[in-house]
């Protein structure tokens, strides 16, 4: 069970709105809202005035749109795939243009349809990963036509390091920002993502793009939380049952019981997200349950001897992610972050939302 409290996403983006002060703050709702579901994340969101969201792919535009009408602008990271710009141009999609090419493509569309086309300019100040070069942003500078049939809406970049703070290569990618923005059109500017709202003001523009801090993962690792927690998950015990002295418990039987003790098999596994690798427990009435043995694809094996006879039974919930265990510590035990796990978060679960 995956209860998602959209009162505290409603709730982070204030905390960041107050943060950033004069500067507007954008929704990213990509991957499905990092999995928790866009369109009531979007929805909450809207009802605290976010009027601009940003997604990866346009079709994942296309069904925002469809729910949240056509007043917020919707940005599409990723750029308009081919043969796709008419139905998000008629959908009012706002393209991320990261190549000279896809601009070409977005301009076409506009020639096409014989009206102008709103259109942002992502440019790469040092991530290598999407954006245009230098020296496409040069060539865009030399030819003002290539922007003929376009409403440029928004120059913006992305940081590779906001998350340490310390990194030099912050202060040299806001440079490298300043430097390429400084080529094209007058239009708002946008650089900061979560993390880089907590480097300061000098990151902050006219725009920042929050994502992962909305739904309650930290933006400042090392730090205390500034942010509420969002996800509680809960899984289901299937089976209890006594295990004697030296018996094998899973697959490979990787561990084995050293004396008596109390098991229960719960209903979670790899197919529903939680990676094998994850080292962590469970917890029922704040009392840690280990882990025994390997996790499998529709179940995990917990230890629950620390608990009283009978204080837990078959068809009660134990949980998983919550108030004694955030997302970004069950990444830490899997060794991953935590984006991967809220994205990874499978369709099995009945998604409850609170608070919205």
């Amino acid at each position: 069970m995956l209860h998602i409290d959209l009162g505290a996403v409603r709730e982070n983006y204030r905390r960041l709105k107050e943060r950033l002060g004069a500067t507007r703050c954008a929704g990213v709702v990509k991957a499905d809202a990092y999995g928790l579901g866009a369109v009531q994340v979007a929805k909450a969101l809207a009802r605290e005035g976010c009027d601009t969201f940003f997604v990866a792919h346009a079709g994942e535009g296309l069904a925002l749109r469809a729910v949240l009408g056509r007043e917020p602008a919707i940005y599409v990271l990723n750029g308009t795939a081919p043969g796709a710009e008419a139905e998000a141009a008629a959908a009012g999609l706002t393209t991320v243009a990261n190549s000279l090419e896809q601009l070409a493509a977005w301009r076409a569309a506009a020639r096409k349809l014989d009206r102008k086309l709103p259109a942002a300019l992502q440019v790469d100040s040092g991530m290598s990963r999407l954006g245009m070069m230098p020296s496409e942003v040069e060539t865009l500078a030399a030819d003002a036509g290539l922007l003929d049939g376009l409403d440029v809406k928004l120059v913006m970049s992305h940081l590779a390091c906001a998350d340490e703070p310390e990194h030099p290569a912050n202060a040299l990618q806001k440079k490298n920002f300043d430097r390429l923005r400084a080529m094209l059109p007058a239009a708002p500017v946008s650089l900061a993502n979560s993390s880089g709202i907590f480097l300061g003001t000098d990151y902050h523009y006219d725009l920042a793009r929050p994502g992962a801090a909305l739904y309650g993962i930290n933006p400042t690792p090392g730090h205390a939380n500034p942010m509420r927690e969002v996800v509680r998950l809960e899984a289901k015990v299937i089976q209890i049952r006594t295990l004697e002295g030296d018996i094998g418990v899973g697959y490979g039987h990787t561990y084995r019981t050293a004396g008596p003790l109390r098991a229960a098999t719960i209903s979670l596994g790899y197919a529903d997200g939680w990676h094998r690798r994850a080292a962590a427990g469970a917890y029922f009435n704040g009392v840690r349950l280990p882990f025994i043995g390997r996790v499998s694809m529709d179940s995990i094996i917990i230890d629950i001897s620390a608990l009283p006879e009978e204080a837990l039974k078959a068809g009660d919930l134990v949980e998983l992610i919550g108030s004694h265990q955030a997302v970004d510590d069950v990444a830490g035990h899997a060794g991953t972050i935590g984006y991967e796990v809220l994205t990874g978060l499978g369709h099995r679960f009945h998604r409850i939302y609170e608070g919205g």
